[in-house]
Order: C-alpha cells, then structure tokens, then sequence
C-alpha cells in the first residue's frame, strides 16, 4: 500500500505507517515546513526507512499525482487548514478508487466566538480553526467521499472551552467506480 500523511511533522506517523506497510509499500510525508522535512528526513536516514519519503508542501496543494495513495492519514492537521474543503478535494483526488481517509482531528459542537477563533492560544492548541462536527463530515462527504463515520470520539481538554470542544477520529472511502 501507499500511505500519505498530511502534515507529517517529524515524521512519527510515517514511521509508524512504514512499518505497516512493509518493505512493498510507500509511505509519503507531506509538511508545509522545511525544518520539520528536514528533521523527518534526517531520522529516516539515520534509522534505515527505505520506504518513505518526505515532501514540503502545503495539504491544500499536494506534490502527488491522482490516484496514488491507497490511504490518506492525517493527526490534527486538517483543523489548522484555512481551507479545508480544499484539503478533502486533495485528498481525494490522491486517492486510488476504494481508498480509505483517516483522520484524527478537532472539532466543535457549537460555533466559536470571534474572540476564541481569532485567538493565538487556541490556534497554538489546535481548536481556533476547527468546524462545526456535522460541517466537518459534510465537507468530507461534498469532496465526493462515502461511508464516512466517526469511529471513536472523546472531549478535547483545551483547558478552557472543553464543553463545545470535541476530538473525533473520522473513516471515510472514495468510491472503488
């Protein structure tokens, strides 16, 4: 398989998805920031991950051809998008008829004052960007995705607005026709 990992950072997820997938498979790392490749590269390097790769880029705008990946993953990158149905386009169109879209990822339960989501604190704690939950499903589902479920869903402790404030792990497949 060939995975994808939107906003890769360090790279941790990658290692850990190309070790799933085996010495067969492919791993792609996509960070819009040089250090965070360069780190993620370096350490690929140093411990013999001969299946990965690591791309700076933006996940509005991917380095990777139509229908590549046989799984797009992301860990709490998509909220910091300012564009996120762009983001689900993307990954879509990298996707293999019949992939599967994984994601962990913040949302809310009710809309965010002007003053939270304009707030540098709840950008740096991940929740100043995040969508309503059912806006969230339904830009997954306008991008052309199906069967999208949340499979597990917990309170999302940000240490000031926890009650509207929920992380969610999202399943979602693109058509195999």
């Amino acid at each position: 398989d060939t995975v994808v990992d939107l906003g890769s950072g360090s790279g941790i997820d990658v290692f850990l998805a190309s070790k799933k997938v085996g010495e067969q498979g492919k791993v792609i790392g996509i960070d819009m920031t040089e250090e965070m490749v360069q780190k993620a590269t370096k350490t690929a390097a140093h411990y013999g991950y001969d299946n990965v790769e690591f791309h700076v880029a933006e996940i509005e705008d991917l380095p990777i051809d139509n229908c590549t990946a046989d799984v797009v993953i992301s860990n709490c990158s998509v909220n910091l998008s300012l564009d996120k149905p762009r983001v689900f386009n993307e990954a879509f169109r990298a996707l293999k008829p019949g992939g599967v879209l994984g994601l962990a990822d913040v949302v809310v339960t009710r809309e965010l004052s002007e003053e939270t989501k304009n707030s540098i604190d709840a950008w740096t704690s991940c929740f100043a960007g995040a969508l309503l939950k059912q806006e969230y499903l339904d830009t997954i589902i306008r991008a052309g995705f199906e069967n999208v479920e949340i499979v597990a869903e917990r309170e999302f402790n940000d240490g000031n607005s926890s009650e509207r404030v929920r992380s969610i792990i999202v399943r979602a497949q693109k058509p195999a026709n």
